[in-house]
């Protein structure tokens, strides 16, 4: 089978290593880059020096699932086993199930803190010879349906019946369900349930301990009253610098302000492309949003509450050889699009000796024009290295205090370069990044954003504007 979004080659056709599978990998891109971060972490006293070796864990222009098989054959690598794996890469929604038991949820909440997860629609078969079974993403978009026969068969696919197998034979019919496991234990010969499989793999570690002492919630810090920006020009003067426009205020920001939801537009656009258009433009207008070829339904974040979730943590990473609880030891918040509060909250949190916040300025002096842009974003990169050489786990990149010498650089730029920048010293995985900035306003700001490699975003010019229109009734 070949990945669905590629022309099929030969290099593409599914390695089945560990795992293969029917589906897409939707989180790719995200699962690649944070696996690449990860590499300056790694450590092991069983492969020494030599783990440079296997470097890089994944070999770039595969296929989705040959990608993923990589990382499972590392993460058998440090000892842990299949079934555990693939709850750590395929977690079910725990978030928001009450039915869940406490060790569960305390293992997936845990190594939510150091593996994202790799999310489909998939249907994922695994094996490594002393296990054989297959587990359906959280959303169960796949069909996975399986019988076992009475002279000990067990057959899997996609649907019943490509197999033919007589009747009396029948032993029973049964189909994956969302985020469930199902596992023979050849060594066993026995299928193990889910309950029991999942149950026994949470008792491992003392997740819940380790997650008491260590995960700090951001909704748990009381909020002490910080005083207003001392010295930053008008609102009006700040709009007309971030390039707000009077559309973008009545046509994107109040109707999300009075809704809750993205403001819908007709098709077709008469406005020439960013690349074509005579007018300065924000560098997210040079950007489209990537549609793949498949038509996955989309998620609805309200309905199906059940199993989405942007809840996210804040911190460093540590090395996945080491089962340690330091992995958790993280700040979370349960929204990456955060309030004046919330950040001030964040940058003022000093009761623990792990969180080290760094604020650095994103701003330029316009006397030096072109150069002096280039010359600031070196410098941000320099004061980011340092920060993180000094203990700093958090950074807030922020265009506050803008005026008539220090012109803002575009956060999406500042963002990429300092994500892009740290990794490429070897120091990415050390630091979450935060925006505090005036410029991010539609859904796909924060999409871009997030996608080169911020992890939180206070849009704070968008909210005084809404304070402004309160006010203005």
């Amino acid at each position: 089978r070949f990945s669905t979004n590629t022309f099929p080659t030969w290099d593409l056709a599914q390695p089945f290593r560990y795992m293969c599978h029917n589906g897409e990998i939707n989180t790719l891109r995200g699962n690649v880059t944070r696996m690449f971060s990860r590499e300056e972490l790694l450590q092991s006293d069983m492969f020494g020096n030599e783990i440079k070796n296997i470097l890089p864990i994944i070999l770039p222009g595969k296929s989705d699932s040959a990608t993923m098989d990589m990382v499972v054959e590392l993460l058998l690598m440090t000892g842990r086993s299949l079934p555990e794996v693939m709850m750590i890469l395929v977690p079910e929604a725990w978030e928001k199930n009450p039915e869940m038991s406490e060790a569960k949820r305390a293992f997936y909440e845990y190594h939510s803190c150091m593996m994202e997860p790799w999310d489909g629609p998939a249907s994922i078969p695994f094996t490594d010879g002393n296990y054989i079974g297959a587990v359906l993403d959280r959303n169960g978009l796949r069909p996975s349906r399986y019988t076992v026969t009475k002279d000990d068969y067990v057959v899997m696919s996609s649907e019943t019946g490509v197999v033919d197998i007589t009747p009396e034979n029948v032993d029973f019919h049964g189909r994956l369900q969302p985020g469930k496991m199902f596992l023979v234990n050849m060594e066993e010969g026995r299928i193990v349930n889910d309950e029991e499989i999942k149950e026994n793999i949470a008792q491992k570690y003392p997740y819940k301990k380790w997650l008491d002492d260590n995960l700090v919630h951001l909704k748990d810090i009381p909020y002490n009253d910080c005083p207003l920006f001392i010295g930053e020009e008008t609102l009006e003067k700040r709009k007309s610098v971030f390039g707000y426009t009077i559309e973008d205020i009545n046509t994107i920001i109040l109707p999300m302000a009075k809704s809750g939801k993205e403001p819908i537009g007709s098709m077709g656009s008469d406005t020439p492309i960013a690349v074509l258009s005579q007018r300065p433009q924000l560098i997210y207008n040079y950007f489209k949003q990537l549609f793949a070829q498949v038509t996955n339904p989309p998620l609805d974040g309200i309905r199906e509450e059940l199993i989405t979730d942007i809840s996210l943590t804040l911190g460093s990473d540590h090395n996945i050889f080491e089962f340690s609880e330091y992995h958790c030891r993280k700040l979370k918040i349960q929204n990456p699009v955060i309030s004046k509060e919330d950040l001030d909250k964040i940058k003022n949190y000093d009761v623990s000796p792990d969180y080290k916040v760094v604020s650095i300025p994103i701003l330029y002096s316009i006397q030096k024009g072109h150069n002096g842009l280039e010359d600031a974003l070196q410098s941000v990169l320099d004061q980011a290295s340092a920060a993180v050489d000094d203990g700093a786990n958090i950074i807030i990149l922020s265009d506050r205090n803008v005026n008539d010498e220090m012109a803002p650089i575009p956060a999406l730029l500042a963002c990429s370069f300092v994500n892009s920048g740290l990794q490429k010293l070897g120091k990415r995985s050390k630091l979450s990044v935060i925006i505090e900035s005036a410029e991010p306003r539609e859904v796909h700001h924060f999409a871009l954003l997030f996608g080169f490699g911020a992890s939180a975003i206070n849009p704070y010019l968008v909210n005084e504007i809404i304070a402004e229109q309160i006010e203005e009734h």
